[in-house]
């Protein structure tokens, strides 16, 4: 599930920074918040404009490994990542479901994904 935080949908090179100042450590520290953005991912639950943005936006960054994503998408991406598959693996298995049914990305991100568990 690389970059399944802050990638945000725009048809230029990189996708729009409107998001960017979001803060991803109070989003990852509060279950509310988290399971809202989860649910919004899973279409288990109502998005709000960056939600929808992230829902909408995932799947291409996930595709093309992030490469429209700006820095500050990528480093709240790795945070994410980090976070779910150390402390919410429930959480990782039910977006890869979603995102990679055929455990493509996972195969494909395996070595950034070994590299960030057990380092919360």
């Amino acid at each position: 599930m690389a970059c399944v935080a802050v990638t945000w949908a725009c048809p230029e090179s990189t996708y729009t920074d409107k998001w960017d100042n979001i803060n991803v450590d109070e989003i990852l520290e509060s279950n509310r918040l988290l399971k809202g953005y989860v649910d919004c991912l899973l279409g288990k639950g109502r998005c709000t404009p960056d939600g929808k943005a992230l829902k909408e936006t995932l799947p291409d960054a996930l595709e093309h490994e992030c490469v429209k994503c700006t820095g500050k998408q990528k480093s709240g991406a790795d945070k994410v990542i980090r976070h779910l598959v150390n402390k919410r693996p429930d959480l990782w298995k039910e977006l890869a479901v979603k995102y990679d049914p055929d455990n493509i990305y996972q195969a494909r991100y395996k070595d950034k994904i070994d590299a960030v568990k057990g380092s919360a």
